[in-house]
């Protein structure tokens, strides 16, 4: 090799042929490896223990034990050494962007846990939020399990913020839910005191002094602060339970009531048909006796049903109205005083006319149309106003 010959062992025992054929597998097994790598390195395998394979092969070539062109196989080693360089530089660049983008994908976990914590415990929606916090847990896992590996430093300070987010939102949780848990202890308390003072009344037969009672209780339960859904729509149950038995044994005693009322009526019906009877009034003193006597009656018959006594004592007070109103009428035409101011007034009218015509006779005779009009207009006036106060005059006689 190189002009120089090199021993590469003895065979004993066998032919030279056999012999030379032996160390001539040798380096054709050696080939044999250079061209699997070859293979490896064309379809672009991992280049694990590549250059280290390489290596042996070098050494084994480097012993001289074998038979075969040492410099073509060594040359090809070469080739493969700048080959398995690049693939091994590709390879890291995969491996570094697949590294960056787990690295991205912790970062993007611990950021979002970061961010659930940081919200405000009075505002967060935390059944949403404890399960996305719950996912986020185990998208960490997977990722630790079968992710790329981001070293240790790397992995350590990532843990230690998404740790202490999940400690910071599991401390904030507990806080929320034993305030929540205190202030439902509170409004259970402050309902059931409720309940308790509605269960009392429920037997209570002072309709008036219970019914008012029950509207008392109803605005406190509604001042009062929720519990929770569960509990408060229990605690409402009870509540209104303890309502209708009062208002069903008030309703029992009102159907009884209007039972009772119903013949009563029957006569104030007959006695408000006779009281329209009345109307309208012609003979004012006839009405009044006769209303009294229906007064005394109506009072005699006794209460009604509740249903129809608004209406009953409505049609009654009409009438009462239009005798009263026909007793003013009345007043107003004998009121002396009346009398006296009308009648004062005719007078004062009339000589005013008087006077007017007297007037209107002097312009006329002398011709002065400027005043023969100004005293027609007054006299016009004048007569108008005579007119009315004496329809008047006529309806207080």
């Amino acid at each position: 090799m190189d002009g120089t010959e090199y021993p590469v062992g003895q065979y004993p025992g066998v032919s030279e042929d056999e012999a030379l054929g032996y160390f001539a597998r040798k380096f054709e097994d050696v080939v044999a490896q250079i061209v699997l790598l070859e293979q490896r390195v064309s379809s672009k395998a991992p280049t694990t223990d590549m250059q280290k394979t390489v290596t042996h092969l070098r050494e084994q070539l480097a012993e001289r034990n074998m038979v075969g062109d040492i410099r073509s196989a060594e040359a090809r080693l070469d080739a493969l050494v700048t080959q398995i360089g690049e693939l091994e530089k590709a390879e890291k660049a995969e491996h570094d962007a697949v590294r960056a983008a787990e690295l991205a994908a912790r970062e993007a976990i611990v950021a979002e846990a970061e961010e659930i914590a940081g919200h405000d415990p009075a505002q967060i929606q935390w059944k949403t939020s404890s399960a996305r916090m719950n996912e986020l847990f185990e998208s960490w896992k997977i990722a630790q399990k079968s992710g790329v590996r981001l070293g240790r430093s790397n992995e350590d300070a990532l843990w230690k913020r998404f740790r202490a987010a999940r400690t910071v939102f599991d401390r904030h949780r507990r806080a929320y839910f034993s305030q929540l848990d205190s202030n439902n202890s509170a409004a259970k308390a402050a309902k059931e005191k409720l309940i308790t003072e509605a269960e009392a009344l429920s037997s209570s037969t002072d309709w008036g002094f219970a019914a008012g009672e029950y509207r008392r209780l109803m605005d406190e339960w509604k001042a009062s602060p929720r519990a929770s859904r569960k509990d408060d729509d229990a605690l409402w149950a009870r509540f209104r339970a303890a309502q209708d038995v009062f208002f069903t044994n008030r309703q029992a005693a009102n159907d009884e009531i209007d039972q009772e009322y119903g013949a009563n009526l029957v006569v104030k019906e007959a006695l408000l048909a006779e009281a329209n009877e009345l109307l309208p009034i012609k003979d004012l003193t006839a009405a009044k006796k006769a209303l009294q006597s229906i007064r005394d009656r109506w009072e005699e018959a006794g209460k009604v049903p509740r249903a129809d006594m608004g209406r009953i004592e409505a049609g009654l007070r009409k009438v009462e109205d239009a005798v009263r109103q026909a007793e003013d009428d009345n007043w107003k035409r004998s009121n002396p005083e009346t009398k006296a101011r009308t009648n004062s007034a005719l007078t004062q009218l009339e000589a005013a006319i008087a006077g007017l015509k007297d007037d209107l006779a002097k312009a006329e005779k002398a011709g002065d149309q400027r005043k023969i009009k100004a005293a027609q207009e007054a006299l016009e006036a004048r007569q108008a106003w005579l007119e009315q106060l004496e329809r008047s005059a006529s309806e207080l006689s």
